[in-house]
């Protein structure tokens, strides 16, 4: 099967990226995309916007979402594919996720404050708008504050792991996420698996964790991954008989070595998530 030109990978503001669905679905198209996924975190809400712009660019939109999970005490995400947005168990699910999400942004904003911080929340908050808040939106926040002169800055400084607004949440579990999925007629993709920061042993365990809660494939593709990484996540899907899956993590422009529709798996003796989806 020769496979169109997608991604199903990206994020729009209905999460923590900077383009509308309008927009981001206008973006694809320039790069020739045919097949797409907006997968935003823990939120479907760019889909309906998406749709009639992706019909009219002829580009064909499947139904995605990244959704926050727990492996023991790692966090994980989990790319949901093809799945139907309108199953109610899905809003009660991602629901319980905003209320986990808002409450985390509280307390990033508290421990913040408890270094000397100006109260960032209300800021945050607007930001995100309607889409879901997340550690992105601190980070803006804190170079529109005159905190950090970027965002990787924030990240390095405040955000990122082990600093202090690495806040920790109760997760629903992967295996949580992965039923849910199953339910409602979806896929589940562990998405970015090199950027847990694993050794490939660990990566191996968390993969056979993976398969044995029911996962169907694993991003082997996306922005960051070394070529040597990229194969032998690869020789594991083969040897796992896991699908193999790729998209940017597109958040904004301006980063030519995120853009849409960049990234392709090597192997085609690997299954692609694809041909379960078209």
């Amino acid at each position: 099967m020769v496979l169109p030109k997608y991604d199903l990978h990206c994020h729009s503001t209905a999460s923590d990226g900077v383009l509308s669905p309008v927009e981001l679905v206008a973006r694809a198209a320039e790069q020739g995309v045919e097949v797409l996924a907006i997968t935003d975190h823990d939120s479907i809400g760019a889909i309906a916007q998406a749709q009639a712009p992706a019909q009219a660019a002829n580009i064909r939109l499947l139904p995605g979402v990244e959704l926050t999970a727990c492996w023991g005490s790692r966090v994980v995400h989990l790319v949901g594919l093809g799945f139907d947005p309108a199953a109610p168990s899905l809003q009660r699910y991602l629901d319980e996720l905003t209320v986990l999400r808002l409450d985390r942004a509280q307390r990033i904003a508290k421990k913040l404050m408890g270094r000397r911080l100006p109260d960032l929340l209300p800021a945050v908050l607007e930001l995100a708008g309607d889409g879901q808040v997340g550690r992105p939106h601190f980070a803006m926040a804190l170079v529109a504050a005159g905190v950090c002169e970027t965002e990787q800055q924030a990240f390095k400084n405040y955000l990122g792991t082990g600093k202090v607004g690495d806040v920790k949440m109760d997760w629903p579990a992967m295996s949580e996420a992965l039923a849910l999925l199953h339910g409602i007629g979806g896929l589940g993709i562990l998405a970015h698996p090199t950027k847990y920061r694993l050794t490939f042993s660990r990566l191996r365990s968390l993969l056979t964790d993976f398969v044995n809660a029911g996962g169907d494939g694993v991003e082997v593709s996306y922005a960051g991954i070394k070529p040597e990484h990229q194969r032998e996540l690869q020789k594991i899907a083969r040897k796992m008989d896991l699908m193999v899956s790729a998209g940017s993590d597109f958040h904004q422009p301006g980063r030519p070595w995120v853009e849409l529709g960049r990234f392709l798996p090597l192997d085609t003796e690997c299954r692609h998530v694809l041909t379960s989806l078209l």
